[in-house]
This record gives C-alpha cells, structure tokens and sequence, in this order.
C-alpha cells in the first residue's frame, strides 16, 4: 500500500508577510501602536482597508475607525466605507476569523500548490507566523492530513483540522487579551455544558474551541483576592471546564499542554466535587505518556478523593507493577477486584506478577487478604 503524500510547505510559507508589507506603509508604526499590531495584520487578512483613525486618548476603545471592505486599489474599486469603534473593530475582525471557512480537499500531487493552499486554508497560512508557527510539511494519509511545523523552534505535528482550531484559539485569545483586565469576563461558564455535549461525543476540536481561550486568564483570575474567595459551585464549574479541556489537548497529542491545563483544574478543584475525576484524568495522562512512577501520586489522590474504583486500581496496579512495587501492586490489584474493576484489566496484571514473584505470590495474596478488611 503506498505511503501518505508528503508535501513540503517551504514554497508557500508565510514569514514575515507582515513586516514586509509594513516597510511599504508610512503609518504602520503608529497604526501598530493604535489598533495593535496583530489586529492591524487582522485587518489585512479579511481585507478590512483602513482610511482613518479619530483617536480618543481618554478611551482608547472608543477611537473611531473607519475602514473600507472589498477595496481593490488596482481596479479602482473604492470599497465600502464603514465606521466602527476600536472595541467593535477587533471584534468584527475576530469573528470574521474564527469561522471555519471551507476548505479545498486533499491535493493529490506534491506539486499543486494553489491545491495544497486551498487545502490548508489561506488565512491559516498568514496567521501562522503571527503566532511562532513556521509550517514545514503537510502529511496527506489514509486517517486524513497532518501538518508539521516548528513552533518557536520546537518540532510539532498536528492533524490539520487540529492545527486550524488551535490558530483560532490564538485569535479569540488575541480579543480576551485586549479586553482585561476584566478577564473573568473571558469566562463563560455557559459554555460547559455545551462542552461536555461534544466531549460525549468525542468531538475534542469542539472543546478547544469552545474553552480554549480558559487556561490565560483563569490563571491569573486564580492569584486575585476574587478568585480566592470564589463560591465552591462555580469552582467546581470551571474545574469541570478545564478538565474537558486538557482531557482534548490529550487527546489531540498536546500531551504538555493538556497536563498543564489538568494541574489549573486541580488548583480550582482543591478538595471539592471535581477533584476526584481531574487527579484521575492527570494520573491517566501521565501513565500513558510513559511515566508510571509520576502517575502514581495523582492516581493515589483520585483513589483517597473516591474517583472511580473500577478505573483507577487497575492503573494504580499497573504503575506500581512498572516500577517493581509488586506488593503495592498486589493491594491495587485486590481493591480492584472488590471494587468490580473488570477482569480483563486486573488479570494480566496479576499474571505479571504471579509469574515475578513466583511462589510467594500466593503466600503474599493470602497475607493481603486476611490483614485487609
């Protein structure tokens, strides 16, 4: 069967379209400074031609913008003119950005580059290099695209749809950012339950979307005298959150990112209601990376806290197994065995370790069972 399609992006890379361009234009200091510079290359990317700016220095969201949509200066063709506040602006622009527009399908030919353009999508391609992102190659297989790049000099791979989120992510979180120090207003805890709905379904782009812009300003809202003094149910509200949330970035192989997001929710979570499933998630996370000895605190945690007993012994007993624990992972494997986990989990396990210890496995099952309660 023949490979997945490799095609190199170095041909239709993109950065620094937008320092270029700002050598041309005699304003692009002062417009920068203003608008902000990310939202004046908004501008240009939706094809939002401003005109004039009537500043307003007591408040700068209310300056005046006026711009022109549709304008082709080569054609002659003025555009239309609109007006709007700096505040309105940004948020015309962002929401024009973060539709998923449609996209071209699959190139067939390494070659194609209107194809592969089409495919990876137009603005993805100038507002990668806003973010650090410089695009390599795009990987066409059987289980769809994947798109490999080098984020601030580190090497990632992202399946494209993912790669499409996480750059809308970055520019919801461009308007959030503007937009504090009110920064609980980024929050909508609204959101949850539409986020639990697509986390059921298995739909982690959908969670990324809808609370990827969380983790910034919950971290910073945390440290304030406000978050410290927070009610338990809206605690727990936003642990839930973020545990939907690093539970996708897991599952969309942001490994890191994921775990970070975790260990936030735990912070909000402290002892209450959500605690239990965000140490079980971690731990989980964690073990599956490779990393049975770190998993074993956080999996500890979610048992003492009364996660699920079928989930979390059998990966308790496996973390200890991995680490030559046998007798902690004997214990682990007979509360599982009380608690219902299913066999299939805890008996390999228990076979690992019956064939470690030899003879004294059984001597030590019956020590366990007759101590134990």
């Amino acid at each position: 069967m023949a490979g997945p399609l490799v095609v190199s992006l170095q041909a239709i890379r993109t950065d620094g379209w937008f320092e270029r361009i700002g050598e041309g234009i005699g304003s692009f200091q002062a417009l920068c400074d203003i608008i902000g510079a990310r939202f004046f290359a908004f501008a240009m990317i939706t094809g939002a031609r401003i005109t004039s700016l009537t500043v307003d220095r007591r408040l700068p969201d209310n300056t005046l913008v006026e711009f022109a949509v549709g304008a082709d200066e080569e054609a002659g063709i003025a555009g239309e003119p609109q007006r709007l506040t700096l505040s309105e602006f940004r948020q015309r622009l962002v929401n024009a950005l973060v539709l998923d527009e449609p996209h071209g399908p699959a190139p067939t030919r390494a070659t194609d580059i209107e194809a592969v353009q089409l495919h990876i999508g137009v603005r993805y391609l100038l507002l990668a290099p806003l973010y650090g992102y410089a695009l390599s190659e795009l990987k066409i297989g059987a289980d769809g695209s994947k798109i490999v790049l080098l984020h601030d000099g580190v090497s990632e791979t992202y399946p494209l749809p993912a790669f499409r989120a996480r750059i809308r992510t970055h520019v919801r979180e461009e308007l959030e950012r503007v937009r504090r120090p009110a920064a609980r207003s980024a929050i909508d805890l609204g959101r949850v339950t539409e986020a639990e709905t697509a986390a059921a379904k298995s739909d982690h782009i959908r969670v990324l979307e809808l609370l990827g812009a969380w983790p910034a300003p919950l971290a910073i809202f945390l440290r304030t005298p406000e978050g410290q003094l927070l009610n338990p149910e809206a605690r727990a509200r936003i642990a839930l959150g973020l545990g939907l949330l690093g539970s996708a970035c897991i599952a969309l192989g942001e490994n890191s990112k994921g775990e970070e997001v975790l260990r936030l929710g735990i912070q909000y979570a402290s002892d209450g209601s959500a605690a239990p499933g965000l140490f079980l998630r971690l731990g989980e996370a964690i073990a599956s990376d490779g990393r049975a000895g770190e998993s074993i605190g956080p999996l500890r945690r979610a048992a003492n806290l009364g996660a699920s007993p079928e989930t979390v012994w059998p990966l308790l007993a496996a973390a200890f197994l991995s680490r030559g624990r046998h007798l902690a992972a004997l214990g682990a494997v007979r509360e599982g065995r009380l608690a219902g986990a299913p066999a299939a989990k805890l008996d390999p396990i228990a076979e690992r370790l019956k064939a470690v210890m030899g003879p004294a496995f059984e001597s030590w099952e019956r020590a366990i069972s007759a101590v134990a309660p």
